[in-house]
Parts: C-alpha cells; sequence; structure tokens
C-alpha cells in the first residue's frame, strides 16, 4: 500500500493553557518528535499539519501543511489536508497520527492495513478494549482512502466536525490494539497528563 503518514498538531491546545502541545516536552524531546519517531519507522514519508507559527516546527524537517478550512475545523480539516497534499504527491493512503500521543503501537499501520485488506473498506480506526472490557475509539488514528477527499471536503464545508459522523458514512472498520499497563492510545492534554506520561517512562513500561 502507499502510505503517507500524517501527524496531526494543528490544534489550539487549550487544556494546556494554549501554544503549541506538540512542542512541550515529555522527557526533555518534544512531543511532536516521540510520534515523528513512533511512526517513520513505518511509512515510507511523513508530514506535518500545524496551523500557527510554522517556523517553531521547523525543527523537525518535514513538509508542513496547514488546514484548508478556516477557524480551527478539528482533526478532520487535517485529514483533508494530509489527503490533499498526499493526492498531489501520488498517494493513494494516508495514516493519520496525533502529534500529543507519544505511545502509540509500532505497528499501528500493520494493523491498520490488514483489516483494510480483509474488510476491503475504505477507513480504518483504531481501537482498544479497556478492563471493563469497554471498547474506545480512537479516530485520529485511522487509514484512510485519499479518494474520499473531495467528499470529506463537502462536509466540512456543511459545518461536520465530529469525526465519527463522517466515517459513519463510508465504508469503515475498527482494528483492536491491545491495552495492557495503560491504554497505548493515551493522550496529553492536561499538565497533570503530562505527569503521567512521565510515570509511564520511568516505570519502563515502553
Amino acid at each position: 500500500m502507499n502510505i503517507l503518514g500524517v501527524i496531526l498538531a494543528g490544534g489550539q491546545s487549550k487544556r494546556m493553557g494554549g501554544g503549541h502541545k506538540g512542542l512541550i516536552k515529555l522527557q526533555k524531546k518534544p512531543l511532536c518528535l516521540h510520534a515523528i519517531e513512533r511512526l517513520r519507522p513505518q511509512v515510507s514519508s511523513i508530514i506535518l499539519n500545524v496551523n500557527t507559527h510554522e517556523e517553531l516546527f521547523a525543527q523537525f524537517g518535514l513538509h508542513l501543511i496547514m488546514d484548508s478550512v478556516d477557524n480551527f475545523a478539528g482533526p478532520l480539516a487535517g485529514v483533508l489536508a494530509g489527503m490533499d497534499w498526499a493526492s498531489e504527491n501520488g498517494y493513494e493512503y494516508i495514516v493519520t497520527a496525533a502529534a500529543d500521543t507519544p505511545f502509540f503501537p509500532l505497528n499501528l499501520v500493520n494493523v491498520l492495513g490488514q483489516v483494510m485488506k480483509k474488510n476491503n473498506c475504505s477507513i480504518v480506526m483504531a481501537s482498544t478494549i479497556d478492563c471493563q472490557k469497554k471498547k474506545n475509539i480512537h479516530p485520529t488514528f485511522g487509514l484512510w482512502k485519499v479518494d474520499l477527499r473531495e467528499d470529506l471536503r463537502k462536509s466540512l464545508n456543511e459545518g461536520v466536525r465530529k469525526m465519527i459522523i463522517w466515517t459513519d458514512r463510508h465504508t469503515s472498520s475498527y482494528s483492536k490494539f491491545e491495552q495492557d499497563r495503560f491504554d497505548p492510545f493515551f493522550n496529553i492534554n492536561t499538565p497533570e497528563d503530562l505527569k503521567k506520561a512521565e510515570n509511564i517512562i520511568n516505570k519502563g513500561w515502553v
């Protein structure tokens, strides 16, 4: 599969007090770099979706793309930006990962791709089962067919913002990832979350 990696770092980081969450350091390394290093071995190329102060992200040496939809329309806008760049550069699929999730699986792309081939679907999103047997969906971690981009653009222009509302309109599936000591899709939204991430690393769980 011809897959482009897209790291989503275009949010406003309101719960972290604003600024750029992807640049906050975990173990002396920006969160965005944690995501890049986990995704890089899984894809041939990576681009980074950012919406403000692109110069601060130049340090990562990746092509930077901005949302084409105004007013911080959420992760779906980042997916669309990734699809547009992928289409212009010869990719048939993109895989997305959130910049604030430093422990996502190292076999993410492989597992998503297997489910897509098995179920012959257009979208596959990650999910986990917690200790209470509850299914948790992680839609910012997904494998997407690029030819959905015009429908996504139309939906965003109509005001659709929630990822699941849009994905439910298409042939979509979920891939299940094991959740052992912690959720591998644990994301950092608050200063307290950052402390939890430090604890996960200090315990040697990753």
